[in-house]
């Protein structure tokens, strides 16, 4: 079960669900602004088209990390393939970077050479998308809290960076047709703008995601939950070391269990295998437990 109840292959299911909108509504997006944008002559139009046309691939690197991510455990992963839907997230942040970079680049070029304002239409695919894409991070944020995916995650801030990118551009692009003649390069420094904010998330994206990639431990209240669930079996004197990492959409979990040291081996491991349904049971983000049993120490 999943942090929302959900079984494993649904909640990848609906996540593909999800980064399959996505992809149709990004394709919808670049075209509108590229095509418009071009033909207005607004930079920072085009350059948020530009960005649309990477969060197509971006959602498609999600959907395919899903999809892989969904394999079940075989003998040369044991622990399942859920790191590939981790990869995905710091890989889609690299790309944010990267692409930022460009944008940044491409955006000032030309920006000091005397030509047309940009046409007043040039605001309508900008409103456009940053309404859709309001609604799109807010379902994706929603879902992937739901099941637990970082790559879902990821790509809602993906969307939320196009929000704060298209908020600029439309900025820039109202300010160059409230004056063009004192304001001309205000459109070429807005697309400049949406470039590095676009670094900057990306930056904040591959570093989340890189930090699962170094087995870093779940929040607190995650770790006191497995605990205090190990505790309520009974026959466990106590919980010695606690660690977990996240092989995908859930936690695996290292446990040494405490217990008599008088009982005998049957039925330590009785109790062992009642700690690991227990934990599975109350903490639905847990994917197993593998439990080494200790003697309780004297007194």
């Amino acid at each position: 079960m999943t942090s929302g109840g959900m079984n494993p292959l649904s909640a990848f299911e609906e996540g593909e669900r999800v980064a399959a909108l996505s992809v149709a509504v990004d394709i919808l997006l670049s075209a509108m602004n590229i095509g418009l944008g071009w033909r207005a002559h607004s930079a920072s139009v085009v350059a948020t088209g530009v960005e649309f046309v990477i969060d197509v691939l971006a959602a498609g690197m999600v959907l395919l990390g899903l999809r892989l991510a969904s394999r079940p455990a075989d003998a040369d992963h044991p622990y399942g393939h859920g790191r590939v839907e981790i990869l995905t997230g710091m890989l889609e942040g690299i790309v944010l970077v990267l692409v930022g970079g460009s944008i940044c680049f491409k955006s000032v070029q030309g920006y000091n050479l005397q030509h047309p304002p940009p046409a007043a239409y040039a605001l309508w695919p900008l409103v456009a998308s940053i309404l859709t894409k309001g609604v799109l991070a807010g379902i994706k944020f929603r879902k992937g809290r739901k099941i637990n995916s970082v790559a879902l995650i990821s790509d809602a801030w993906n969307d939320t960076v196009d929000i704060l990118t298209g908020a600029t551009a439309l900025t820039a692009l109202g300010m160059t047709l409230l004056n063009p003649v004192r304001f001309q390069a205000a459109d070429h420094f807005g697309g400049f703008a949406v470039g590095l904010i676009v670094v900057v998330i990306g930056l904040r994206v591959a570093r989340d995601t890189s930090l699962d990639l170094m087995d870093t431990m779940p929040p607190a209240p995650v770790m006191e939950s497995i605990r205090n669930a190990a505790k309520r079996v009974e026959g466990v004197k106590g919980v010695e070391k606690c660690w977990a990492r996240k092989t995908g959409l859930r936690y695996h979990v290292d446990l040494h269990l405490e217990v008599d040291p008088e009982i005998s081996v049957a039925k330590s491991h009785h109790i062992a295998e009642a700690v690991r349904h227990q934990i599975r049971r109350d903490v639905t983000s847990v994917a197993d437990v593998l439990v080494h049993v200790e003697p309780a120490p004297s007194g």
